[in-house]
């Protein structure tokens, strides 16, 4: 945690701010406490449930010691590290790696409302809360316990997703349900809005990877999403750049890397901006994962400029429903988006009437 807020710190240019996600076992541990008192953090996300979707295993772990270590601190680890058999099959090596689990919160609203006024007392700023696909009865809770409680930001995150560990299919092939869920979210927004109740701002999370996701994200929550929240999709230019550090390193670069060139310098299309950043002197800190990363935002930031410019919106705020068409009837049902071959029917026959 100390490593990653002093990174954050260190290159922070007054745009963004970082979060701090806390679920049940962070609650339990004392992080909001750690955080607000030895790095003055300001924000803090609430998390319903790890990952909300009772995923299997979130680590593996391949020592005994410290699989008893995760188990006296409150963990749930699988196999149980301090049965006798289990040790016994550890070390004859039978088995060779543990799994740690969390626990699941059950939320009620007074606990919730608690939990605020909690870290509110404790000197935080703003809080959000972040929750997954759970059923619309639990959307609707965090919809209006965020609005009753102030919140400053509500993440609804969809399917797929999750560690890789586990075995649902919801993890690796369910698109339903974060069309549905996201849907869902911008309708209950609006009811919530039409009482004269404040709604918080919303982010949806859950599988996107490209511009053309965000733009339909932005759209299909209008007016209430103000965000697009990323994270595998982003870990893999992560990844690509510490490989060709590696590669480079070592001086075997592959061929579909080399044909761009030898040194970061030629590889990378943005290294010149990172280094315009962070100045000549750091760039020579800077991962080349890191590199990756920003490369790919910027990607991501040019692709969107320019399907806003397509659709003739110039900023984020102005962007609509009215974008989006549903390629098939069952998306039109789902989501009130109309069908393609009704957009814009009434105006067309308004023009032909005259």
């Amino acid at each position: 945690m100390d490593r990653r807020i002093e990174a954050y710190n260190r290159y922070h240019n007054g745009y963004g701010e970082i979060l701090i996600q806390m679920n049940v076992e962070d609650t339990n541990l004392g992080v909001a406490e750690y955080i607000i008192d030895k790095h003055h953090i300001e924000t803090i996300e609430l998390k319903w449930g790890q990952g909300a979707k009772c995923i299997g295993g979130e680590i593996k772990v391949g020592q005994l010691e410290r699989a008893l270590e995760l188990q006296k601190r409150g963990y749930i680890v699988t196999p149980d590290p301090s049965d006798a058999i289990v040790q016994a099959a550890y070390k004859s090596g039978a088995i060779k790696e543990f799994e740690r689990h969390s626990r699941l919160g059950f939320v009620t609203e007074d606990s919730f409302m608690k939990e605020v006024e909690r870290l509110r007392a404790l000197g935080y700023r703003r809080i959000t809360l972040k929750t997954g696909a759970y059923s619309l009865k639990e959307l609707a809770m965090a919809i209006k316990y965020c609005s009753t409680a102030g919140l400053d930001l509500l993440t609804i995150d969809g399917a797929s997703g999750g560690t890789g560990m586990s075995p649902w299919r919801m993890m690796e092939e369910w698109g339903v349900p974060s069309i549905y869920l996201h849907s869902a979210a911008s309708e209950y927004a609006g009811i919530l809005a039409s009482t004269g109740a404040r709604v918080p701002d919303l982010a949806f999370a859950g599988g996107f990877s490209s511009e053309d996701g965000v733009f339909k994200a932005l759209a299909l929550g209008a007016p209430y999403v103000k965000a697009v929240c990323m994270g595998r999709a982003l870990m893999i230019p992560g990844m690509v750049g510490k490989n060709i550090a590696h590669w480079i390193e070592k001086g075997n670069l592959p061929k579909n890397v080399s044909e761009y060139g030898s040194s970061p310098e030629e590889i990378f299309v943005n290294y010149e901006k990172v280094k315009a950043i962070v100045g000549a002197d750091e760039i020579k800190h800077i991962p080349l994962g890191a590199i990756g990363i920003y490369s790919y935002a910027d990607k991501l930031k040019v692709g969107l400029q320019q399907l806003m410019a397509g659709a003739r919106r110039f900023n984020i705020s102005v962007i609509t429903r009215n974008e989006l068409m549903s390629l098939t009837e069952e998306c039109a049902r789902v989501t009130g988006i109309p069908y393609l071959m009704d957009c814009y029917r009434e105006e067309a026959l308004q023009i032909l009437k005259g």
